[in-house]
């Protein structure tokens, strides 16, 4: 769901998609060029820079594609997409070049990727940074919890008059409610008018990244399948990446070994059952972060809580920068698990959600992760009352099951990494 294809009227030129993307072009693919020639013009045809030219207006469409696509989901900043885009845009063409070995300018790619930076983060900061989104509510139906939504000038509306809509970005329905004459009719001349009309439900998913299930609908998913072509060609990415990493994590995981060792007595690997995908049970890997404590209740041994005090010196240290998940690159060569999906939960844990949350067991309907939509939104949980909202969060991953779901999961557990959030 895109949020700023419609703008205020008094909203800056630069904020158009059209004209970011055109700038773009110019400042990221043409100028480079016109300046190499500009120095030496006998280089304006030259092979290798035409080439050049090329692969920055190849490399600016991909990662402006690749903007518009990750941007639909809520809880990301602009900013945090502007370089990542980029360098998968530039990255893409370099490695076509290196593997066709055409002749290219380095200077000119090089060149055309700053430019390309530079633009979209000065765009940023003096066109869309101080944007905010003002949205009219139709005031029928279950409407009356999106006020409470942050980040957004709500707009109660009084009466249906398109006119008292002019200063906002979209109007909001819930079209399943029973609304009278005069407002189905404004609705209609809002749509005749191409102001985005939202439904509710969508809209309040969209801006808070959470499913919210009291009981199943006909809407809550639309289907409870999740796309399974990109299910199994995900599978076969999981894998790859997991080989193609295998060389680096190998030092560093003789190195933490080496640590836990030192730091504590027992084993350097933690291992546990959990339930997998399709509610199958999975044994998953970790590096042992705690010391081995006789606790009573097995519930409860399974739960980590805040400033828990099994936790070891280097074990925090591991669970603040996720590398004690880093032995679960096994269960993902195992095709038990993926880099990214809901967490895999304790096996007693798991019986004890799915008696007290309908539905819980749902959430199994695709492979677990190592980093989760939940994870980066909400941090590590325990208690019922906190599972609850965490799996709004995993339906939410399930019902936009989607590549560009995972790249911004991606991106934001590098974030989560670098601040700590949501480690215990």
């Amino acid at each position: 769901m895109k949020h700023d294809q419609v703008r205020a009227p008094s909203a800056s030129i630069l904020v158009r998609k059209r004209i970011q993307f055109a700038g773009a072009l110019v400042i990221g693919a043409l100028v480079p060029w016109a300046l190499r020639g500009f120095l030496r013009a006998e280089l304006f045809d030259e092979p290798a820079t035409v080439n050049a030219l090329t692969a920055n207006a190849i490399a600016v469409v991909i990662a402006f594609w690749t903007r518009l696509s990750i941007e639909t989901y809520p809880g990301i900043r602009r900013s945090l997409v502007i370089l990542p885009a980029a360098l998968t845009g530039h990255g893409i063409v370099v490695v076509w070049f290196v593997l066709t070995r055409f002749p290219y300018d380095r200077i000119g790619l090089a060149a055309g990727f700053i430019l390309h930076v530079a633009w979209l983060y000065l765009l940023y900061i003096y066109a869309e940074r101080k944007l905010r989104r003002r949205i009219a509510i139709v005031p029928f139906g279950r409407t009356e919890s999106l006020v409470k939504i942050p980040g957004v000038d709500w707009h109660v509306l009084k009466r249906p008059q398109l006119h008292d809509t002019r200063s906002c970005n979209a109007i909001v329905a819930d079209f399943s409610a029973d609304l009278p004459d005069e407002w189905e009719a404004f609705l209609a001349d809002a749509a005749l008018a191409g102001r985005i009309v939202y439904q509710v439900k969508q809209l309040s998913e969209s801006l808070t990244g959470r499913v919210e299930l009291e009981q199943l609908s006909e809407n809550s998913f639309g289907s409870l399948l999740p796309a399974r072509g990109y299910f199994y060609l995900k599978g076969v990415a999981d894998f790859l990446f997991a080989v193609a990493l295998l060389p680096f994590v190998a030092p560093l995981a003789i190195l933490v070994a080496l640590a836990i060792r030192l730091d504590s007595n027992g084993p350097v690997l933690f291992r546990q059952k959990r339930v997998g995908h399709a509610g199958r049970p999975i044994i998953i890997y970790k590096f042992r972060t705690m010391r081995g404590i006789e606790v009573a209740d097995e519930r409860t041994a399974a739960m980590t809580k805040d400033k828990d005090g099994r936790i070891t010196a280097v074990g925090r240290v591991l669970r603040k920068l996720r590398i004690d998940e880093l032995p679960q690159i096994i269960n993902i060569l195992k095709w038990e698990m993926s880099w990214i999906g809901p967490r895999p939960e304790a096996q007693i844990l798991s019986i004890w959600y799915t008696k007290e949350i309908p539905f819980y067991r749902y959430r199994h309907v695709v492979k677990p992760g190592i980093s989760g939509w939940a994870q980066v939104n909400q941090g590590h949980v325990a208690e019922v009352g906190q599972v609850h909202e965490k799996l709004h969060y995993d339906f939410y991953y399930i019902k936009y099951f989607s590549p560009w779901l995972d790249v911004l999961i991606f991106f934001r557990t590098i974030k989560t990494i670098l601040t700590g959030f949501g480690s215990r």
